[in-house]
């Protein structure tokens, strides 16, 4: 790997942000202590700072020469609420607040590079330090967005990554196109007649009729859109009933939708609502229908997509790098940005596991677990990327 001289040897630095954060991790819309440890560094850097954009979100503006073209890069901020299983020095101090996810590795490894960057200035334009809050639910680069983040901080395009289990130390994956899923949650009450369940006869039974219709929501996977377009119907709740020996008068179901389109998402949600309403009808029962959109599908753009996976070739090897990564059906809030720019988001490898002692739950590389830990061994890596991506875009002509 190609790592920046500098960017190693300031990487205890960083590394002890990035714990300090690991250690105090606050929720979606609450991460004022976080935006205070990164507007102070970056202050203290020389850079100027623009805070409060999406409650508790950031910018860091770098400016050099006269260029007018500027580029923008994320980093989230924001933890999850789960109680930590781990015991070493820079555990949560919060009970049933943990840095599950690594917000805390991406906003040091974006700080690393900030810090490079406003040292040496060896680009010509304007480099827009994005710190977003919320990323967990919260849709915190929509409110970011709506708070005028790109009429205040124009941005050519944007590009952000997240850290990934199983992929090797030192590699990158990402892909032009549909990265990430779209998500987004439904609720289907069913409502009938009550009766004895041992007379069902006597009632219009919601139990039977939502079972009916979570076998036919599938059907709009397997009937209704084209086999070669990715799409996932999940019924994960299915609530009612008081006794065995009676049938209530309603139920509800809910669970998740996740598409690589938008046009996919609206087929689906059209059609759940018409097949479940048709499926109550034939058993006398009538449906409320409640679908909530939150997260669009994450789409890089091609010519930005193929920048960064230069950029990355160029810093660990064509090797260590997959420019065709599989999608994923997870989701991702940058999808927002990406809506509004040009960019890309890529998954940077967090290795297997073994920076951290084994024995705890689903080990130290999944994320969303209670033994999660960023892997430190990343930070230079992202911060040397980050750079290099800077110099490249912003490259005097």
């Amino acid at each position: 790997m190609k790592l920046i001289p500098e960017i190693l040897q300031a990487q205890a630095e960083i590394r002890t942000i990035r714990r300090d954060i690991h250690a105090h991790p606050e929720l979606c819309f609450e991460e004022q202590r976080t935006a205070d440890v990164v507007a102070k560094n970056l202050e203290s850097w020389g850079i100027e700072v623009h805070r409060g954009l999406g409650t508790t979100g950031l910018v860091g503006i770098i400016r050099n020469g006269k260029s007018a073209k500027s580029i923008g890069l994320r980093a989230d901020m924001d933890a999850l609420p789960l109680q930590e299983a781990n015991t070493f020095g820079h555990r949560s101090q919060h009970e049933g607040k943990m840095h599950a996810c690594g917000h805390d590795g991406h906003t040091a490894m974006l700080l690393g590079a900030a810090r490079y960057l406003a040292e040496h200035r060896n680009f010509d334009g304007t480099v827009h330090l994005i710190f977003q809050p919320a990323e967990e639910g919260g849709g915190g680069a929509r409110e970011m967005i709506k708070d005028g983040l790109f009429d205040r901080f124009p941005c050519d395009a944007v590009f952000g990554m997240h850290n990934w289990p199983g992929m090797p130390v030192g590699s990158f994956g990402t892909t032009a196109g549909p990265l990430m899923a779209s998500s987004n949650e439904f609720k289907i009450t069913v409502r009938g007649k009550g009766a004895h369940a041992a007379m069902p006869h006597n009632g219009a039974d919601p139990v039977f009729t939502g079972a009916q219709i979570v076998s036919a929501l599938q059907g709009i996977i397997t009937r209704n859109k084209r086999p070669i377009d990715t799409a996932v119907i999940s019924v994960t709740q299915f609530h009612g009933g008081d006794a065995t020996n009676i049938v209530p008068n309603e139920v509800w179901l809910g669970g998740t939708v996740r598409t690589f389109t938008v046009e996919v998402l609206d087929l689906i949600e059209r059609r759940m609502e018409e097949v479940s309403r048709a499926v109550a009808q034939a058993f006398d029962c009538t449906i409320d229908f409640e679908f909530r959109r939150n997260y669009p599908p994450t789409i890089n753009s091609a010519a930005e997509a193929e920048f960064a996976v230069g950029i990355a070739s160029e810093l660990v090897g064509a090797d260590n790098v997959d420019g065709n990564v599989e999608p994923t059906m997870g989701a991702e809030d940058f999808s927002f940005m990406l809506q509004e720019k040009p960019g890309c988001y890529l998954f940077i490898g967090n290795g297997e596991g073994s920076h951290r002692e084994a024995g705890h739950g689903m080990g130290p590389c999944m994320l969303h677990n209670p033994s999660y830990d960023f892997n430190d061994e990343l930070l230079p890596v992202g911060s040397t990327f980050f750079v290099k991506l800077v110099e490249k875009w912003l490259a005097p002509t």
